[in-house]
């Protein structure tokens, strides 16, 4: 099914998408319009021009596929699913996400992959193929960031509690919390089926991006803030 973007507001062409019978939805000339996929489940939505915010907010059971740059907010508090972006991205990437994957081709802005979390087996992921803005990660509680590009704002890991953060990069990001313990030469075992996967969908030969230098960020044991948050007996 195809969807002409132009002139719908953002409840008409959401409704026209949820209504939609079948899996596949194309949707071209999108300009700002917000919450598409909200929710939505058990689609493939691939997506040209702008989207704006809440992109995939709430997502169960869907891919969603930009031919394009997003706006803020993208995949808000989602469950499950995949984000696939060929392009870059606003604000608030993937706030308190808990499930699912986002795959962005270029850089993203502020606040991504905050208030991230985890439980058992569901972990959410988020690999930036380029750079990332200020307060990458704060108050991360779980969840894994991969930052391709090697560059990330001031303020990264603020308050962080759990998860992981992985830079790329020949020097250990500078002015961290005193509560983020980073580790040099990071074992990418865990990353590397996330740089294959960032490598088909995007069409990037990962060869060097596999054997390069890693830096691995994780709260430190004496984090104070994992005392708030987390229970000492886990």
């Amino acid at each position: 099914m195809q969807i002409d973007a132009q002139g719908l507001d953002f409840e008409t062409l959401n409704r026209k998408i949820k209504e939609t019978a079948g899996g596949a939805v194309s949707v071209s000339n999108l300009l700002g319009q917000r919450y598409i996929g909200s929710g939505v489940r058990n689609k493939k939505l691939t997506l040209s021009g702008i989207p704006g915010n809440a992109l995939g907010a709430y997502l169960h059971t869907c891919e969603i596929v930009v031919h394009g740059n997003v706006q803020d907010a993208v995949g808000d508090t989602m469950n499950d699913g995949r984000i696939v972006v060929h392009g870059n991205a606003g604000d608030a990437l993937g706030y308190a996400m808990r499930g699912g994957e986002i795959f962005i081709r270029g850089n993203v802005g502020y606040r991504a992959g905050i208030h991230m979390k985890a439980y058992g087996d569901v972990v959410p992921k988020i690999v930036i193929g380029g750079n990332a803005g200020d307060f990458l990660g704060e108050y991360q509680a779980g969840g894994v960031i991969v930052v391709l590009g090697g560059q990330i704002g001031h303020f990264t890991a603020t308050g962080m509690h759990g998860g992981k953060i992985y830079v790329r990069g020949e020097k250990a990001p500078a002015d961290l919390p005193p509560q983020v313990s980073v580790t040099e030469h990071a074992d990418v075992a865990e990353i590397a089926p996330l740089i294959e996967t960032f490598g088909k969908l995007f069409s990037v030969d990962v060869a060097t991006l596999l054997t390069d230098r890693y830096f691995l960020l994780t709260p430190s044991q004496a984090n104070p803030y994992h005392a708030l948050y987390c229970n000492r007996s886990l």
